[in-house]
């Protein structure tokens, strides 16, 4: 059911600086995996007067070599998209290295509290750590004054997920919200799947004409793909509704039913997506369960 969405999955080298417009440059973390693709998106921005967005994981090698992409230049600020532990734990040692302030719309946080007896499975996920010096919210300008940067709130994938407009080169930094080489992992409780449909319908209204994402490389004709990811996603839903015409189910049997195309070995993502996709739809009044949506209810039609 991902045919729908004209992915790029050209793979961007790690460890390679490569400028992508005037304003931007990519330097890829070594950090590639099932859910990396080839590693994590480090951005500078600007020229002479810079700011690098998401630094990425605690890796030495990768913060030394940023550092020698920006050297004779001044990094006047560290920001990033959110609080998972591929994209901000890299922070502490650029700032200790270049004096910058840091941004972000805040600590890592939950879409919504637990619920009673819920654990989170995504704890492992999230960099508890990070602590902005300054908070941003819709419509903050920062960074660079020649190469200013706007925060566009965008939560859905993490709660304080932030995408960075750059007007000056008509490009989003879009980070994990919107990937050209796959879709985006929703979970609950990090994330919220009503709160990411209505940070995508947001991007329809803009007028960027490439997105840098969090991994893989640039998205194309966004605003084509980012249709196709909203149709997609009211496909999946339409799939969730679909298989309990057939009866009340758990979440695990739903999983691999939905997703029989799917290696096994990424269903236990998957299960994350569709509970999200089932909170929403409780939410809805589409479909119910026994008290609180839970990753271990069962649910039925209402």
């Amino acid at each position: 059911m991902s045919d729908d969405i004209p992915f790029n999955r050209q793979v961007p080298p790690a460890g390679v600086l490569e400028e992508l417009s005037p304003g931007v440059r990519r330097l890829v973390a070594p950090n590639g995996g099932a859910f990396t693709f080839s590693g994590t998106c480090s951005y500078i921005v600007g020229r002479g007067k810079v700011a690098i967005i998401d630094p990425g994981p605690d890796d030495p090698g990768h913060v030394e070599a940023l550092l020698a992409a920006v050297k004779g230049e001044e990094v006047v600020a560290v920001a990033v998209t959110h609080t998972h532990r591929d994209h901000s734990p890299a922070v502490p040692a650029l700032v200790a290295a270049t004096g910058a302030p840091t941004y972000g719309a805040g600590p890592h946080r939950s879409a919504r509290p637990l619920h009673q007896g819920e654990t989170n499975l995504l704890d492992a996920a999230g960099d508890l750590a990070f602590n902005p010096d300054v908070l941003l919210a819709e419509g903050d300008s920062f960074g660079p004054p020649d190469w200013p940067l706007i925060a566009l709130a965008t939560p859905g994938h993490c709660a304080n997920h932030l995408a960075f407009a750059l007007e000056a080169d008509k490009v989003l930094l879009s980070g994990d919200h919107v990937m050209a080489w796959s879709t985006s992992i929703v979970a609950p409780p990090d994330g919220a799947m009503g709160d990411y449909m209505a940070s995508l319908e947001k991007l329809l209204g803009r007028t960027e004409e490439r997105y840098f994402p969090g991994h893989g490389g640039p998205v194309e004709q966004p605003q084509r793909f980012v249709r196709a990811m909203i149709q997609h996603r009211r496909m999946r839903e339409a799939a969730i509704l679909q298989a309990l015409a057939d009866g009340p189910a758990p979440i695990a049997p739903l999983t691999a039913r939905i997703y029989a195309s799917l290696p096994v070995g990424l269903h236990g993502a998957a299960a994350l997506n569709l509970f999200a996709h089932l909170e929403d739809l409780v939410q809805r009044g589409r479909v119910l369960t026994e008290g609180t949506p839970s990753f271990d209810g069962r649910y039925w039609l209402a």
